[in-house]
This record gives C-alpha cells, structure tokens and sequence, in this order.
C-alpha cells in the first residue's frame, strides 16, 4: 500500500484537509495506476518553532 506523508505548519481546517487528503490520492491513484482505496494519506502538523529554512525557523 502506497503511504503519502505530508507535513506543514499549522492552520488547515478540518475541511481542508479532507479537500486536500482526496485530492492528492486522486492524483496519485491517476497517476499510478493504482486504487485510490489502498492509498494512505497522513497529514503532520509540525509548529513553526521545530521548522527551519536555510538555517532560519520559520516561528
């Protein structure tokens, strides 16, 4: 089963991350060939203060 892990900063709601969870297993099932039922979509909210960008965090 393909797992898709995504991780970004605080701030979807809860609506969006359902758009956001069918949107990427759609395009991923499309593009794989493979079926959207056995497609795994994780969404991590990491706080700002434990992301860092070119030796800067971002919070």
């Amino acid at each position: 089963m393909p797992m898709i892990q995504i991780s970004q900063t605080p701030g979807l709601t809860a609506e969006q991350k359902r758009a956001v969870i069918e949107g990427v297993t759609r395009a991923y099932a499309e593009a794989s060939g493979k079926d959207p039922a056995k497609v795994w979509v994780t969404i991590t909210e990491v706080p700002g203060e434990n992301w860092g960008v070119g030796g800067t965090p971002l919070a």
